[in-house]
């Protein structure tokens, strides 16, 4: 039976969590305990709307930071991929390795998709406006992709 994407709202607490960085580091919830976290999951690594998001999230990093944001993308993509992407694109942030897709069900953003007629699951692009306490402060179901970065300072009322 195919999975239906249902994301968690704003108020719920973010789900507790560890995963792997592109350079194999880690990186949990904790880590961004008191500061505002962007978490944003999108499909896949070198693909026209993904780096368009990537890429304009990067072009506005030091306002976001200078706000107190930090940025973490995820995707399903191995760390050697991410690299490839970080690297071609100088993009700012870390990018989580979520292969066995435990960020995306615990967020509740893999589900069934639909493209030109075609039914698959994958990722919903989504982001999640972490608050300093861990909790939901607002969620971007659908983002803009070349204006992502206004986005997520208005999601934290900036």
């Amino acid at each position: 039976m195919p999975i239906t994407a249902n994301p968690l709202t704003a108020g719920n607490p973010a789900p507790a969590f560890e995963t792997t960085l592109q350079d194999g580091s880690t990186r949990s919830l904790a880590d961004y305990a008191d500061k505002k976290l962007a978490l944003y999951f999108y499909p896949r690594d070198m693909t026209p709307g993904c780096t368009a998001q990537a890429c304009n999230l990067t072009e506005h990093y030091n306002v976001l930071s200078e706000a107190g944001i930090e940025v973490l993308g995820v995707s399903p993509d191995p760390a050697t991929k991410h690299l490839k992407f970080i690297e071609k694109y100088d993009i700012a942030f870390d990018l989580a390795c979520d292969e066995d897709l435990t960020l995306h069900k615990a967020f509740g953003v893999w589900g069934l998709k639909k493209f030109m007629g075609k039914e698959y699951e994958g990722t919903h692009r989504t982001t999640f406006l972490i608050d300093e306490s861990g909790s939901i402060a607002s969620v971007i179901l659908k983002p803009k992709t070349k204006d992502h970065a206004a986005e997520v300072r208005a999601g934290f009322g900036l």
